[in-house]
This record gives C-alpha cells, sequence and structure tokens, in this order.
C-alpha cells in the first residue's frame, strides 16, 4: 500500500458513510466521485474546489450523493482551457446514460485536461486504475475504442484532433512514432 493509500483511505471511508439518495447509493461512479472529493482535500490534482463543476452542480451531486455538511475545500491550480466545452461535448457523446455523474464527471475529466500530469493525477485519483474503471463506467464506448491502453489523456486529445481532423502526429502510426514510449509507456 502506498502513503498515498494510506492518507486516502479513511477520508474516501468518510465519503461513502454519508447518506445518500437511493439513486445515488446505487451509482456504481460514487465510489470514484468520493475519490475525487478525498484528491481535493488533500489537495492532489489541479482541480478547483467544485470539481470544476459550477458551483450549484457541485452542491446538488453533493447533496445527492454525500449529504451532510461540506469540508471547505480549496482550489487546484486548474484553469479553464479552450478546448474545454469541445471536450466535454465529446465525453457526453460517449456517455453510458445510466446516471446524472456521467455528465458531471465529462465536465470534470475535460476541465482536468489542463494540466500537466497524467490524467488520474490531474483529478487527483488515486492512481491510473481508478481512471480506467471511471472511464469504463462512464463513457464506455470510449473506453472500448482505447484498445491499446494509450494514456487517457493522450487518448482523449488524439480522438479528439482525430475527429476534428487535426493531424499532428509525424509517423503514420504510433507504433513507428518516436514518442510512442510517451504514449504508450508506464505512468510514475
Amino acid at each position: 500500500m502506498h502513503s498515498n493509500d494510506t492518507a486516502r483511505a479513511p477520508l474516501q471511508a468518510d465519503w461513502l458513510a454519508r447518506p445518500a439518495a437511493p439513486l445515488a447509493q446505487a451509482d456504481p461512479l460514487r465510489p470514484l466521485l468520493a475519490s475525487l472529493l478525498v484528491g481535493r482535500q488533500l489537495q492532489q490534482g489541479v482541480l478547483s474546489a467544485t470539481l470544476g463543476l459550477a458551483t450549484a452542480e457541485f452542491q446538488a451531486m453533493c447533496q445527492s450523493y454525500f449529504g451532510g455538511a461540506l469540508p471547505a475545500l480549496t482550489d487546484g491550480p486548474g484553469e479553464d482551457i479552450v478546448e474545454l466545452e469541445d471536450l466535454r461535448l465529446l465525453l457526453l457523446e460517449y456517455r453510458a446514460g445510466e446516471h446524472q455523474s456521467e455528465a458531471w464527471l465529462a465536465h470534470i475529466v475535460a476541465y482536468s485536461c489542463c494540466g500537466r500530469n497524467h490524467l488520474w493525477q490531474d483529478l487527483g485519483l488515486a492512481h491510473r486504475a481508478e481512471l480506467s474503471q471511471l472511464m469504463a463506467l462512464a463513457f464506455p464506448a470510449l473506453a472500448a475504442l482505447n484498445s491499446a491502453d494509450m494514456k487517457w489523456k493522450k487518448f482523449i486529445y488524439r480522438h479528439y484532433c482525430a475527429r476534428e481532423g487535426i493531424y499532428v502526429c509525424p509517423a503514420p502510426s504510433c507504433g513507428e512514432c518516436k514518442d510512442h514510449g510517451f504514449c504508450f509507456g508506464q505512468e510514475a
């Protein structure tokens, strides 16, 4: 267990022990939303105190998924990016359509793309597996397209750019590209 996991575990348990509306309680994304909140509590990642959401949306999410008084969260170093709305719309196109949390997560994930680290780190998640689980649950058709296990931020941008007709890769295929290790290598 990493020290990060040790610090996170009791905080995550506290969030998940909070009362939740029945639909929120049944949402398999609830533990991942809790992990995002824990990341913000620990001042990890780039998200704002409202996870990049509008204040009213953040309050609605917290009330439904984690009732009770909220701890004071602080803003991370994130900022709006020019392509924020385009990335959000891309993610919404691929949402599972099962829970309201998917719409919130589309914005949260898009907002976190402003960071300079791996997407799971910019989100303030515990590890990459949480991000892969989030993508598989909230955006399953998009996650299925990442069959080569490309790093998520690179994959989202590559998919976005390909749809927009923007091709910046210098090689005709990823396997031939000198940057292959940066896109598909292990994440630290």
